[in-house]
């Protein structure tokens, strides 16, 4: 399932002229991505970053994978609205050559460096290119979880050669930041919408994580300086409120920090 989190909006394209950024901007709307109290917050703040990096369109899609047949995305936009209902109908997920890299890789790179492995990969660059990215900055965002979450900030351009200058070192390790921090909003908003769905407490969800990294009740137990009957009467009262028919481990992954 793709879940578009805020409405997108256009930034205008640069139309030739040559692109000028603000990295000190950047640098200040970094840590307030974290603190935004709303996804429309976070996406006013996103446009802004992408004014001061001096590209014309981006967008940041994050992927969870709860097991082999449950894979659910997230994701931030601010480019052509219509990229976004595309991307969608289109299951350009599926043969999306970006986020396949994100998948393998943890650098930041040029879309141009990417070899496609498939026709269907060359027809999403060739949508990508009528959409704003005729050129593309791809920041991947590692999760701790590995494969389990994988995240991607695609940066564009109307300027095939926008990413080829020598401001792309400064461009390229603030996308890096970029694409952290807003992983990291996604990972919060999917934590809060299920903590407001169930009763949990944070200490509901320190016992989770134990048990997601696989340890057993005595050496959580152990850990916690509680008895293991201690630490199985507090799962048995966990489990009540867990969504119904939700993996645990996977459930897991998608509060993870």
């Amino acid at each position: 399932m793709l879940h578009l989190q805020s409405t997108p909006d256009r930034i205008e394209p640069a139309s030739g002229r040559p692109a000028r950024g603000d990295n000190a901007r950047v640098f200040q709307i970094l840590p307030l991505i974290s603190d935004a109290r709303s996804p429309g917050e976070v996406i006013s703040l996103f446009r802004e970053a992408l004014v001061g990096l001096g590209t014309d369109a981006g967008y940041f899609l994050s992927c969870l994978r709860d097991d082999a047949t449950r894979t659910s995305f997230r994701s931030f936009w601010a480019c052509d609205p219509a990229w976004p209902a595309e991307y969608a109908a289109q299951r350009w997920f599926e043969h999306d050559p970006w986020l396949r890299y994100a998948s393998c890789d943890a650098e930041p790179t040029r879309a141009s460096s990417f070899t496609c492995s498939s026709p269907e990969e060359s027809a999403f660059i060739r949508a990508a290119a009528e959409h704003g990215f005729a050129s593309a900055l791809i920041a991947p965002a590692p999760s701790s979880v590995g494969l389990s979450r994988v995240g991607v900030l695609c940066l564009g351009s109307a300027d095939p050669k926008r990413f080829e200058g020598e401001s792309y070192p400064k461009v390229r390790v603030l996308a890096r930041a970029l694409a952290m921090e807003l992983h990291h909003s996604i990972a919060k908003s999917m934590r809060e919408e299920l903590l407001r769905g169930t009763s949990l407490t944070e200490a509901d969800l320190h016992l989770l994580r134990f048990e997601a990294a696989g340890h057993s009740s005595k050496v959580i137990g152990a850990a916690m300086n509680l008895e293991g009957k201690t630490i199985d009467s507090r799962f048995q009262r966990v489990n009540a409120k867990r969504p119904p028919l939700r993996p645990a481990l996977g459930w897991m992954r998608s509060l993870e920090r």
